[in-house]
């Protein structure tokens, strides 16, 4: 069985057009199974029913035809109890109901079962027989499985929106609505922009032609080009590797033949299919060919068929040999990336960049937390789209919502230009109070301090406004190198920013990688980065990167009395302990040499990140020996609710407003004044308007954030009153989700006049 519903997943993946896919679907079901019928229901729940997409055994006229209400006959059943459904005898059950259109008198036999995805009934698979039969548990059970599989090709192609994707000429007026994770408030427009566009069959969006013979002869143009490149190719390595790896060019040679690859490929596109789509499928089906082989030598020649067809592919488009375009950016551009990186952000020209899509990633991965320190709006997380759609198109985003707009309509681009000038004339309000201080109605002053290092580039510019910085992240430095950066590079870049303000503390965090930093030339490879082997686990393992980077920390801080050590990833009293203790045996070596020259050097304050729960149960113990509390919100909500912030399968369970996460923020609130230790929140959290609220309102009074959000809080401090967010706070500390949290803030928000900043206009 296992055999058998491989090879029907593998050969209906393949089919572009997803009705095609769905009535092969059908009809291997009814081959593998003996039966008689199988049939495919979609939800549509604009209208409140399921309707008949594909089947074998009943009328194709039916096919589009008939919809099932949610709550009637079986299929009905089926997606109200979503659990599957076997009955010897259908027309005998209660909750049957006859549809004569789709001609199903002579079945009895029906087994069906919900195709389910992320908690969403997506549809309804049923198997039918004329004589009176109970299928069998294998059968069952055999249908479920495919209906899991079913429910992700599903959602991609929905999210994909597969019919219009395959239409030679888009109308003027076709428009895509896309939705992802907001990553970075705001809203942007612009031309989709990818940076570094791969040539690729497997990502390649399959598309129809109608002027065939063109087609052709752009392969044919294409495949003497490869033949061209193979022949360059191969005779350079000439002389230089074994005999049997240059005979992987006789593999490219006889599937380039016009016997073979050719005439298949040319076989798709006079069924109307462009070239690189019948090269896609015709390069897929070989692929899948070798990789069923039973020699290991021939399986592994399907990574050779594969980049054959990239070659072929690339010359189709007319792309360079690199596979890669590489083009200067619009001057008003959203970029578009399976993932967005540092060095991405880093090379692209800040002026032109309005807003971010990442494919890949949640609202607290490294990308939305970037972009947020940049003030760029951001969307996360549309896994399911070819990034080529969004390539050269325009593009409205709103990171409020996470909605992304493909080719929108005049009547949409302007009701969005109207938003982006609300937004506009809200920023200028802000502005128009940043000299002003960070005091509440009820006058409780609030100190606030920034987050800086997740980008040189992006944040090398103080912030006037900010009464220091509460967290600098020392990694970066680390992660943008080929190699540790020495001691003396360090200190240089160090004595650089605590010397830029002198008379404003300033916290470093000690290098905290792993996880999803990890350092180019010291890979780690763990099944759980997030739970392995990262922060002053790592540091604390190899004293001699420690005591480098302390005493670079020291030497930078001679003369200065503004330095703060911060202690990351910490879960217990002795990791503590001995960090101190390195961090003393540093400090006597740095004094002795700054005494030589007549300089004076000050102990640093030494603080912890409160990130793992752990550390939660022993603050008692760890205020008697830290001189500050920091709590990273980010990862600490990550271990609270054991969900990896950057996995977009379950980004909805990652949340800040979680009552969990609330109570674990309201004891160490509570337990850092009982204790008298200064604490800070330095989490996407202090840079929100919600959380500002709720911290303040649980006694936190210090907030660090990224420059961009800084002036955004400081005007939420001015317009809220403590006793009100008291009152607030002692309200959502009773609820029981996230979302009632959420709903309870905004509506809070929206009473004092601040519902503009969690939502587009004023």
């Amino acid at each position: 069985m296992l055999t058998t519903l491989k090879r029907i997943v593998q050969e209906v993946n393949q089919i572009p057009v997803f009705d095609d896919a769905l009535s092969c679907l059908a009809n291997r079901l009814i081959e593998a199974l003996k039966v008689d019928s199988c049939s495919i229901y979609l939800a549509d729940y604009e209208h409140q029913h399921f309707m008949l997409v594909a089947t074998e055994g009943l009328a194709k006229s039916a096919v589009g035809q008939v919809s099932i209400g949610f709550s009637e006959g079986l299929v009905g059943l089926i997606g109200q109890r979503e659990e599957p459904l076997n009955i010897s005898d259908a027309q005998r059950h209660p909750r049957f109901k006859h549809y004569p259109e789709v001609q199903e008198d002579n079945y009895h036999a029906f087994l069906g079962a919900p195709i389910i995805h992320q908690r969403k009934v997506l549809g309804v698979l049923t198997l039918q027989q004329q004589h009176k039969r109970r299928f069998s548990e294998d059968e069952e059970a055999f249908l479920v499985t495919l209906a899991m599989q079913l429910a992700v090709e599903i959602a991609n192609a929905k999210a994909r929106g597969s019919i219009n994707l395959l239409q030679e000429n888009i109308p003027k007026d076709w428009q895509k609505s896309l939705k992802g994770v907001p990553g970075s408030s705001g809203l942007a427009s612009g031309v989709g922009y990818l940076q570094n566009m791969m040539v690729s069959i497997r990502n390649h969006v399959p598309k129809r032609s109608k002027n065939k013979q063109t087609q052709v002869q752009n392969y044919r143009q294409a495949v003497k080009q490869t033949q061209a490149d193979m022949a360059i190719l191969s005779e350079r390595i000439q002389g230089e590797v074994p005999d049997d790896v240059r005979a992987i060019f006789q593999l490219y040679y006889h599937l380039l033949d016009a016997n073979s690859l050719g005439r298949d490929v040319e076989k798709e596109i006079k069924l109307g299919w462009d070239a690189p789509t019948s090269l896609k499928m015709v390069v897929e089906n070989y692929i899948r060919q070798f990789q069923a082989m039973n020699d290991p030598y021939m399986r592994e020649r399907a990574v050779d068929v594969e980049d054959m067809g990239n070659r072929v592919l690339a010359n189709i488009m007319g792309i360079s040999a690199k596979n890669l375009v590489k083009r200067e950016p619009p001057e008003h551009s959203i970029l578009v990336a399976e993932e967005v990186t540092a060095v991405m952000l880093a090379e692209f020209p800040s002026e032109k960049l309005m807003g971010i899509v990442s494919m890949r990633g949640s609202n607290n991965s490294h990308a939305a937390i970037m972009a947020r320190a940049m003030g760029v709006p951001a969307v996360m997380g549309l896994s399911n789209i070819p990034i080529a759609l969004l390539n050269e198109k325009e593009i409205l985003l709103d990171g409020y919502t996470g909605d992304v707009i493909v080719s929108p309509n005049a009547t949409i681009r302007r009701e969005f230009d109207q938003l982006v000038l609300e937004e506009q004339l809200l920023s200028e309000r802000i502005r128009s109070e940043d000299t002003l201080p960070a005091i509440t109605t009820d006058n409780c002053e609030i100190r606030l301090f920034t987050n800086a290092g997740l980008s040189l580039e992006a944040e090398k510019n103080d912030n006037p406004f900010s009464d220091g910085v509460g967290l600098f992240r020392t990694e970066i430095p680390f992660m943008m190198r080929e190699r540790f950066p020495t001691e003396q590079e360090q200190v240089e870049l160090y004595r650089t920013l605590l010397e830029a303000e002198p008379n404003k503390p300033f916290t470093m965090r000690t290098l905290d990688v792993g996880g999803d930093k990890p350092l180019p030339y010291f890979p780690i490879s763990e099944e759980n980065p997030f739970l392995g082997w990262r922060g002053i686990r790592l540091t604390l393992d190899h004293p001699e990167i420690f005591l480098v980077q302390i005493r670079a920390m020291l030497r930078a801080s001679i003369g200065l009395d503004n330095l703060s050590i911060m202690l990351p990833m910490i879960t217990s009293v002795s990791e503590v302990s001995e960090a101190k203790r390195l961090i003393r045996q540093a400090f006597y070596e740095v004094e002795e040499e700054a005494q030589e020259h007549g300089e004076s050097l000050q102990m640093p304050k030494i603080g912890v990140m409160l990130e793992v729960p752990a550390v939660l149960y022993q603050l008692p113990q760890l205020s008697k020996i830290v001189d500050f509390f920091s709590v990273g919100s980010n990862d600490l909500t990550q271990y609270l609710l054991a969900v990896d912030r950057n996995n977009s399968r379950v980004a909805e369970l990652y949340d800040s407003y979680h009552p969990a996460v609330l109570s674990a923020l309201h004891t160490i609130a509570k337990h850092s004044e009982l204790f008298q230790v200064p604490v800070t929140v330095c989490g996407e959290l202090a840079g929100e308007p919600g959380g500002v609220v709720l911290l303040l309102a649980m006694g936190y009074r210090k907030l660090s954030m990224n420059n961009h959000n800084l002036l955004k809080v400081k005007w939420i401090i001015r317009n809220i009153h403590l006793g009100s967010a008291e009152q607030l706070l002692a309200k959502v500390l009773t609820l029981n989700n996230p979302q009632d949290v959420r709903e309870e803030i905004n509506n809070y928000l929206e009473s004092i006049g601040l519902g503009g900043l969690v939502r587009a206009g004023i």
